[in-house]
């Protein structure tokens, strides 16, 4: 079901030709853990409702093979007995592996275990920041790009024995 490898291919131009290219932070988060007062409309819908944007950011960091509902059901009835860092915390994994990012400021199932909400906004921030769109759907982002001829951000993975 899930594909190895980033979770955006490269097409056409070069992600250094890209308009944000250059300005990202290579293997570096774009913002702390603590810095969801960045994006106030995250911040609240994740404080409310965390499977919204828990399935949102799930459905864009799996192309698309885990539809948003059912990642939302899942983490919601999760959370009625006190475990969603359960289901969430590998999201976060894949996340990192995509952009190459740093295990910060802890191992990822600490980091979902203790602040689960601040981990979601995050990586909501994280993926908007990269380029992907998390409140629109995986098919959307993919048109938007193909519409405005942008290849998104590809991390090229480090070599594997």
């Amino acid at each position: 079901m899930y594909e190895d490898g980033p979770v955006f291919k490269a097409e056409g131009a070069s992600f250094r030709d890209q308009p944000y290219g250059r300005e990202l932070p290579q293997g570096l988060w774009t913002t702390g853990l603590c810095d969801c007062h960045q994006d106030g409309h995250i911040c609240v819908q994740t404080a409310i409702v965390p499977c919204i944007s828990f399935a949102q950011n799930t459905e864009i960091v799996n192309r698309g093979t885990i539809p948003c509902m059912n990642a939302g059901l899942i983490h919601l009835a999760l959370g009625f007995v006190g475990c969603c860092w359960l289901y969430a915390f590998p999201n976060r994994s894949r996340l990192r592996e995509h952009f190459a990012l740093p295990e910060e400021p802890c191992n990822d199932f600490w980091v979902h275990l203790f602040c689960t909400s601040c981990a979601i906004c995050q990586e909501s921030r994280e993926l908007k920041n990269r380029g992907a769109d998390p409140s629109i759907s995986w098919l959307s982002n993919v048109e938007k790009w193909s519409r405005e001829k942008v290849t998104p951000p590809i991390v090229v993975p480090g070599m594997t024995r």
